[in-house]
């Protein structure tokens, strides 16, 4: 295997990644902000208060993505991954 074609499907891997991984922590990203300006507003500094939202926000985004992310991860195998074994 050249190194060129080795690099190009570790980018593609890579993009392959980010872009499965971007509803999940999109979603953490606004729950954590909305959470903390919610703590900052009324000083409630309660721990839990930031881990349970973010977390149930997390597994409902997961649950309703994983259709997407499977595909997503089943194409990149499919057509970059299995050509490249199958071929040497």
């Amino acid at each position: 295997m050249d190194q060129a074609v080795f690099f190009d499907a570790l980018r593609q891997g890579l993009w392959v990644a980010v872009i499965t991984s971007t509803p999940i922590l999109a979603v953490a990203l606004v729950t954590g902000l909305v959470i903390g300006l919610f703590q900052a507003l009324t000083s409630v500094q309660e721990m839990t208060l930031t881990f349970v939202p973010k977390l149930g926000a997390i597994v409902v985004v997961f649950w309703l993505s994983m259709g997407f992310m499977s595909q997503t991860l089943v194409a990149f195998f499919q057509t970059h991954l299995i050509p490249l074994i199958a071929g040497g």
